[in-house]
């Protein structure tokens, strides 16, 4: 296992990465990874390079952030969500833990109904989450007034307070659902674990559930597990996708690749500022990872 020290530190690519699932069912690449040919993948360099990557950041308001693990994640679901062909009127997305993301309005502006969703003031009391811009109890900050004209925005995107532990039995049939790094802070790795499967039930059969979390690229054995934080591991994917696998859902290819570019070898260390791939946490490296499961008919 790779251990961070106090100086800066680079990042080795450990065996268990290249190593394929030992659930054969489990598709696996080992490639650099695509905004393109998107799949279950991480963030790398290479991506921001793609002409894609330009269009929806600038598209999503995200120009200013540069070689950013957050950025990422956002134009990576959009991109995913963009291959699927799910981006067009008519069709239902809801959003877990939105925040005060570009997502929701993103989605409307090309037609998309949207339930965007967030904790209960109660479930997050003492986390600090509303303190630092990363809560909703409204529309308001959800607003992008570039996207699309706030008449469109208010018949198009609707909120409701939602804990990720207890997801409502009415919210169904939905065409797609996302989440932006949330599902790490539910209390445990299983609860996490639980969130994906359990989402899959606000879906039509054939939608898509879209989700980035963090990965524990320095281990496939120790990793952290706090009631605020979890760092997926290798194995916790692969428990999770052969779970959904065995249930009659279908994943996308998983590919663990962690990049090949200058900024790919470079950890973050706390105060953390750029470029912001990997990162250290506590004696952990880790990453952005992005998630696709397709609900089986």
């Amino acid at each position: 296992m790779k251990r961070l020290g106090s100086a800066a530190d680079t990042f080795a690519v450990p065996l268990f990465l290249l190593e394929p699932p030992k659930d054969k069912r489990i598709p696996f690449r080992f490639e650099s990874p695509s905004l393109t040919e998107p799949c279950s993948q991480t963030c790398t360099e290479n991506q921001f390079a793609e002409p894609l990557y330009s269009e929806l950041s600038e598209t999503l308001e995200l120009t200013n952030r540069g070689l950013h693990r957050k950025a990422w994640e956002f134009v990576w679901i959009a991109a995913v969500l963009k291959k699927a062909a799910l981006l067009r009127e008519g069709n239902k997305g809801i959003g877990f833990g939105i925040g005060q993301e570009p997502l929701p309005a993103f989605f409307a502006s090309h037609g998309v109904q949207v339930l965007a969703t967030d904790a209960p003031p109660a479930a997050i009391d003492g986390q600090g989450w509303d303190l630092v811009g990363q809560h909703a109890v409204s529309l308001e900050p959800l607003k992008r007034h570039q996207m699309l004209d706030n008449d469109k925005f208010d018949r198009l995107v609707q909120f409701e307070p939602v804990d990720m532990n207890d997801i409502p039995d009415h919210l169904r049939n939905f065409d797609f659902c996302w989440s932006a790094c949330c599902f790490e802070h539910l209390g445990s790795i299983e609860h996490g674990l639980n969130f994906v499967e359990q989402s899959l039930k606000t879906l039509r059969p054939g939608g898509l559930a879209v989700h980035t979390t963090e990965f524990n690229l320095s281990s496939n054995e120790a990793t952290l597990e706090l009631p605020t934080l979890s760092l997926f591991r290798k194995r916790d994917i692969e428990a999770l996708y052969g779970r959904l696998i065995a249930a009659g859902h279908k994943v996308w290819p998983l590919n663990l690749h962690p990049g090949t570019g200058p900024a790919d070898a470079h950890i973050d260390l706390p105060p953390y500022g750029s470029p912001h791939l990997k990162l250290a946490v506590r004696t952990y490296a880790t990453t952005s990872i992005g998630l696709v499961v397709e609900k089986g008919h």
